[in-house]
């Protein structure tokens, strides 16, 4: 099962090594994401799986398709996937960094 994971927790999860996915559509992601996430929007999730390498953080705008992705990588065997709560519209409410 995944893990929630609030924008202050995303740093452990870096410590660790986790990569940073943002499932937004294209446009989205230019508008503002996480920095140094990769983004891999929900339309190419699954071709693009094989770039995935646990752990894993998923983020979209609210936190609602990011958790749909982390659900279908636990069914996939993924041992450690979190979704981010609240997405951007938290990290940036929250007064944390946005990459443009």
């Amino acid at each position: 099962m995944h893990s929630e994971i609030m924008p202050q927790d995303l740093t452990a999860w870096r410590e660790r090594g986790a990569q940073v996915i943002d499932v937004r559509e294209p446009w989205e992601y230019a508008n503002g994401r996480v920095p140094g996430s990769v983004n891999v929007p929900l339309g190419e999730f699954i071709g693009r799986m094989s770039e995935l390498k646990s752990p894993i953080v998923l983020t979209c705008a609210s936190g609602a398709r990011s958790a749909a992705a982390a659900e279908y990588l636990d069914r996939h065997g993924y041992a450690e996937v979190a979704n981010l709560v609240g997405g951007m519209h938290l990290w940036e409410d929250s007064g944390l960094p946005v990459e443009r």
